[in-house]
């Protein structure tokens, strides 16, 4: 990679990066950075929403893992983003599942497979992300939080191998056979502003719609993957990269169906709900702030 920004992104699962940070992804690779992402599994375990392909669930042909290798091919084009890997290669670790629980978030499934990434050598994975950081060098790497935005044990699992794999890949001393030392100078968590979801399903509320996020009241309490405003660093107005987020959402037609809350929520808020997307700074400083007091470049400062 020969850009001389460049961005890292570690998700769980094919999906996850375009619901976050796809208006991001495609306005960096529009302005000519660097933009890696890195997905720890093929999603074998996720809910199927499309009848047809209904016979891919992993209780029968098991197929999932591969039919959404394909779709985050078609996201990434849509997106511009030349560069998406498998963390350890395709297959390495799978999907582990999951369940609700009572309180709301997701936990851990019952029952999981040996290969599950949930269950994965904390060492063992991170070294494949610090063969990856030293390869590419980035100076920013986005991620979840520690609990994964809402509970989910891969989610919460890519943010150890995010966290640890950075740290020891700066490490001179630590497997210097996966390249030289890399430290990465910013470490962000993506985030949704309170403020804008408010905002947002307020919007449906009074439009009328009462399915969409079913259950959360714009006046009251907001899961735990709602980020309070006074607790963001950054924001990227990405405005003009909505249609190819749109387009890269799309493309994950067995997660994401058009009549589901996201599209309801483009619906009805256009490019203001999608087009904004929110960071906290987990490591190092923030560069020059906008008017709002957040970062607009998650590489200012450097």
């Amino acid at each position: 990679m020969t850009a001389d920004q460049r961005l890292l992104l570690v998700h769980a699962h094919p999906d996850d990066e375009v619901i976050g940070n796809g208006a991001t992804m495609a306005k960096y690779v529009a302005e000519g950075r660097g933009v890696t992402l890195v997905t720890c599994t093929a999603g074998e375990m996720g809910e199927i929403l499309v009848p047809e392909l209904e016979h891919l669930a992993a209780d029968r042909d098991d197929q999932l893992g591969e039919h959404r290798r394909g779709e985050l091919a078609n996201a990434m084009k849509a997106l511009g983003v030349s560069d998406h890997r498998f963390l350890g290669g395709f297959g390495a670790y799978r999907d582990s599942g999951m369940k609700w629980h009572e309180d709301g978030h997701a936990i851990a499934a019952d029952e999981t497979d040996p290969r599950a990434f949930a269950n994965a050598d904390l060492t063992e994975a991170s070294a494949h992300l610090v063969a990856i950081i030293r390869e590419l060098r980035p100076q920013v790497l986005v991620t979840y939080d520690e609990f994964g935005g809402y509970g989910h044990p891969d989610h919460i699992q890519a943010h150890r191998v995010a966290t640890y794999g950075a740290a020891l890949a700066a490490v001179p001393s630590y497997r210097p056979d996966l390249g030289e030392a890399w430290d990465v100078a910013k470490i962000y968590w993506g985030a949704m502003s309170e403020s804008r979801m408010r905002a947002s399903l307020r919007a449906l509320r009074e439009a009328g719609d009462t399915t969409t996020f079913e259950g959360m009241d714009p006046d009251g309490p907001l899961p735990h993957f709602i980020t309070a405003d006074e607790n963001l660093a950054a924001v990227v107005v990405a405005d003009d990269y909505v249609d190819a987020k749109m387009a890269a959402m799309k493309a994950h037609a067995s997660q994401i169906t058009l009549d589901g809350p996201f599209f309801a929520l483009s619906n009805n808020q256009g490019s203001s709900v999608w087009g904004h997307e929110f960071y906290r700074i987990a490591k190092g400083e923030r560069g020059e702030l906008g008017e709002d007091g957040l970062e607009t470049d998650l590489f200012a400062g450097l």
